[in-house]
Order: C-alpha cells, then structure tokens, then sequence
C-alpha cells in the first residue's frame, strides 16, 4: 500500500456511513414506540369487571338503577390519555382521585345517590386496578396536589405478570358469573339506546388490540376481550338495525 493509500485509509472515518441512515433511525423509532406502548399498555377487561362488581352491588345497596353500559365505559375513562396519544404521561393526571373528585362535584350536586356506583366505577381504575398493577411506574393520584407517583412500589406485578393475568381472568369469571345470574348479560341484547355507548370501548380498545402487530396484549388475554368485543358488537348491531327499521318504516308510511 503506498504512502497516500495508507494516509487516505487512516484519515477516513470509518463509523460514518456513506448511505442514509434514515432507515436504521426508522426501525429504531418503530421499536422504541413498540416498547413504550408494551410498556404502558392497559387491558380494559380488568377495569370494566371490577367497576361491575362494585357498581352493581352499590347500585343495589343505595336503590338506584344501574346504567351498565356507562359504567362499563366510565371506568375506561383514565385511560383517555393513550387515546390522545399521551403515552409519555400515562398514569399522569388523568389517574388522579383529586382530578375524579373535581369532576364529579357537579355530578353528585345533580345526581346524588345516584352518582355513587359510577364514581366507584372511575375510582377503581386507579385506586385498585392501576395502583397495584402499574410496574415500576406507579400512577400520579393526588395531582395537582402532588405530582408524585404512588404505587404497590413493595410488590412489583406488571401488567404482562402472570399474576395479573390470573387476576383478569378471575375478575372477568366472577363478574361475567354475576351478570348472568342478576340477568344484566342480556340486557346486551335488548333495544336500548344506552347500548350504542359500547361503541366506544370497542374503537377506542378492543379493536386496536386485534388490529395492531404484534398483539398488545399477551395470548392469555385474547379470549377474554374477544368475548368482550363480539358481546358489545352484537348489542351496538342490535340496535343500529332497529334504528335503520325504523326510519323504513316511517319512509314507507310517507305519502
């Protein structure tokens, strides 16, 4: 190799690519949202079982009729921060039992008594489920009193933790057991309007965790939200096709 040739090669920064690197940025980008979305996933089965279990029996106690489908989709709510895409603070504000407590202060100024099983519904969220199931990340409850994150910190179960899954698993049996036997299973089934709130549910949860690649949630979950997913497309069907019979009826009876 001549003098030139050896100076050329050694004055030649070899850790540059000559090509683009968007690509290799690409996939890196790719994986690290993959990782973040695994990381902060959030399985509706367990939240909408447990606010059943509780707004049911308190619904009971205090005499007031339950609207099943708006508890089912209240306790969801907390959540809503994923949905706007706001993974980096999930657990945030949204998670707060201060936050939960302002907004229902006109509500039970409205409702009352009546309010109280869908507050139980939108607590647990964060007080039950997420407290204890949230990683190493822990939920900010007592903003904007405190921004700090609190959680089962003693005992970490993630929610990809086999304890957890059992936990889903148990919570969905004991409450879907309980809707049969109060009969409130097929009141999914029945023409009522209130059942279009499902809707919200399956766009918002159960179809992107069929939708997206790879799965967002592990294989011992998928029965369960897919019986969620058939049960609330089967009740929103019902009633957007008696809403359509209706309309063909009236058109018919128009001169």
């Amino acid at each position: 190799m001549s003098p030139v040739t050896l100076s050329a090669a050694i004055s030649c920064n070899w850790r540059t690519p000559k090509r683009s690197s968007k690509p290799i940025n690409l996939i890196v980008s790719r994986l690290n949202v993959w990782l973040l979305r695994r990381k902060n996933a959030s399985f509706a089965v367990g939240h909408m079982a447990l606010a059943y279990l509780l707004g049911k029996p308190s619904a009971k106690i205090l005499k007031v009729n339950l609207n099943i489908p708006l508890i089912l989709v209240i306790s969801l709510i907390p959540d809503i921060d994923i949905l706007f895409g706001i993974r980096e603070l999930h657990r945030g504000p949204t998670h707060s039992i201060i936050a939960a407590l302002i907004v229902f202060i006109p509500v039970f100024a409205i409702y009352r008594r009546k309010a109280v099983p869908y507050f139980l519904a939108l607590a647990s969220h964060s007080l039950i489920g997420d407290f204890f199931i949230a990683g190493y990340t822990g939920i900010m409850l007592f903003w904007p009193l405190s921004s700090n994150f609190y959680g089962n910190f003693w005992f970490i179960i993630s929610i990809w933790n086999p304890i957890n899954i059992i936990l889903e698993w148990t919570l969905f049996a004991i409450s879907t057991i309980f809707m049969f036997k109060t009969r409130d299973l097929f009141l999914f089934f029945q023409n009522k309007r209130s059942n279009l709130l499902l809707a919200i549910p399956i766009i918002t949860v159960l179809l992107p965790t069929f939708v997206s690649y790879p799965l967002q949630v592990p294989i011992l979950l998928i029965p369960l939200h897919l019986f969620y997913l058939v049960l609330f497309s089967v009740s929103v069907l019902i009633v957007i096709l008696r809403i359509f019979k209706r309309q063909k009826s009236i058109n018919k009876s128009l001169p």
